[in-house]
């Protein structure tokens, strides 16, 4: 795994590092004029003043006017963005061999390399945000216009001219929003959740079985219903959190072979009208180069265009790692509860102060963080859900919804899971002094005596203990057990598996 992550790594830094036989300095050339001038753009609706210093057109000038909705947080995500690049330059080296220019092939490629890289996301040149058409067409066209224009530059043209690069007849090539969308949202979300979460997830993982190893031999009382039940090792407590996360990891890979199938080549309704025999196949093969990940041709592009199942399976298995997490988190903070007056079998790190009026209070702040974005996450699960089942007839029109809701629920665990790791698991100790305390004032290791004297007679003495606010031992030895037999029967070492 590590090893592919590396390629990954190195294969989105060499996308851009090559401008296909261009000069690098041809890549930075800016438009001409500055911040408060325009230039005259065109569509088939008319004219429109575009900001001079950008490389987008109409299309993406009549979206920002039509949908001014929220701030710079609601953007479309750059992984997105970033991912229209990647196809974008796919789909150009191919179209070379159906005929187009290779001169302008090469151009769009080289273009491509600077949206792939975020340099042009980070520049504002993709300002459109989420809340636009449901099928993601507005910002199919901003990349369009803006690859075109960065091409056009290269070329030594005039910008909004659409010559000697048109975004539709050249960018968008075999291509429409129906499907490279989806393909966007798939190479994303399948980049995403290789590169940032599964490394992030596996950490803390290995964190929780470090400290399962570390704490083996630390007898603790166990809880059921929030109440005392029969001994087990802290370490076996931490085991079962690192086997959660490993089921995690191994619902991320079952879900990936459906990422990993790309609608390109469906184009509008799933036919292929528009597009070459052989295209999709080859366009496939060129993003799995430049991703080094297993990118196919999707079997069925209708289900491709009008579904989105795959990420209504992928954020299942978010919401399921959220569900773990958010058990974890808040096992950990209770049983560091404290420091006198709670469970206190741990001691978390002291990061900061906990309170403005109260000194000297430290919170569990790295647990009420991990919790609240697993929240975060359950939420976006509805979304997702109610998106993906809004797919009519031949196309969903909630692409946007839910694609920006997976890559949130992606960055939020890989991040969170990250920071829970290193400010919190890594630095856990346990309080042996307390946890001996808690096992040994116990009722419930009278369970260990139901194959000796019956489960009856066992729960009696658990009782007159407990309404005598005496010892297991004191009321046992009452009914005629000796000292002896309690010291053989009652052992917490011999308590901890089947016999």
């Amino acid at each position: 795994m590590l090893k592919q992550i590396n390629g990954l790594h190195l294969a989105r830094r060499n996308l851009w590092v090559v401008c296909s036989g261009l000069r690098a300095k041809d890549c930075d050339k800016g438009g001409k004029g500055g911040k408060g001038k325009f230039r005259t753009e065109k569509d088939t609706f008319g004219e429109l003043k575009v900001p001079a210093d950008k490389l987008y057109g109409a299309q993406t000038m009549r979206s920002k006017l039509n949908f001014p909705i929220g701030d710079i947080g609601e953007r479309m995500p750059m992984p997105v963005i970033q991912a229209m690049g990647i196809l974008k330059k796919a789909c150009a080296e191919v179209n070379k061999d159906y005929g187009l220019d290779g001169k302008v092939s090469d151009a769009v490629s080289c273009a491509c390399d600077d949206v792939i890289s975020g340099k042009l996301y980070k520049q504002g040149h993709f300002p459109l945000v989420i809340w636009q058409t449901g099928s993601g067409t507005q910002t199919n066209m901003n990349t369009n216009e803006v690859i075109s224009n960065a091409a056009i530059q290269m070329m030594g043209g005039e910008l909004g001219s659409k010559k000697p690069v048109h975004p539709n007849d050249h960018v968008n090539k075999s291509q429409s929003s129906n499907d490279t969308f989806p393909t966007a949202i798939h190479i994303s979300v399948g980049m995403e959740l290789n590169e940032r979460l599964v490394p992030a997830v596996t950490h803390l993982r290995d964190a929780l079985k470090s400290k399962s190893d570390e704490f083996k031999d630390i007898i603790k009382i166990g809880r059921t219903h929030l109440m005392d039940a029969v001994p087990l090792t802290l370490g076996q407590e931490f085991s079962g959190y690192t086997q959660q996360l490993t089921n995690g990891l191994e619902r991320i890979k079952g879900c990936l072979p459906r990422v990993y199938e790309l609608a390109l080549g469906g184009t509008a309704v799933g036919t292929g009208l528009n597009t070459r025999k052989g295209f999709a196949e080859k366009v496939a093969k060129r993003i799995s180069e430049l991703t080094c990940l297993p990118f196919v041709s999707a079997p069925n592009k209708f289900e491709a265009l009008a579904a989105r199942d795959a990420m209504v399976e992928v954020h299942g298995v978010l919401n399921t790692i959220a569900v773990s997490l958010m058990k974890i988190a808040n096992d950990i903070r209770l049983l560091g509860s404290g420091p006198r007056c709670g469970l206190g079998e741990l001691m978390l790190p002291e990061n900061e102060p906990g309170s403005s009026i109260m000194p000297g209070k430290v919170n569990p702040t790295q647990c009420e963080s991990m919790t609240m974005l697993c929240a975060q996450v359950m939420g976006n699960q509805v979304a997702v859900t109610i998106g993906g089942s809004n797919g009519h007839f031949e196309l969903n029109v909630f692409k946007p919804l839910v694609v920006s809701n997976v890559l949130r629920s992606i960055r939020l665990l890989a991040d969170g899971s990250m920071t829970f790791s290193k400010n919190c698991v890594e630095g856990l100790q346990a309080n042996k002094e307390r946890i001996d305390k808690i096992m040994n004032e116990s009722l419930m290791l009278v369970t260990a005596l139901n194959p000796h004297i019956g489960y009856d007679k066992a729960a009696l003495i658990a009782k007159t203990a407990h309404k005598n606010k005496t010892t297991l031992k004191e009321e046992a030895l009452k009914t005629g057990i000796t000292e002896e037999q309690f010291k053989e029967w009652v052992n917490p070492k011999e308590m901890l598996g089947p016999k």
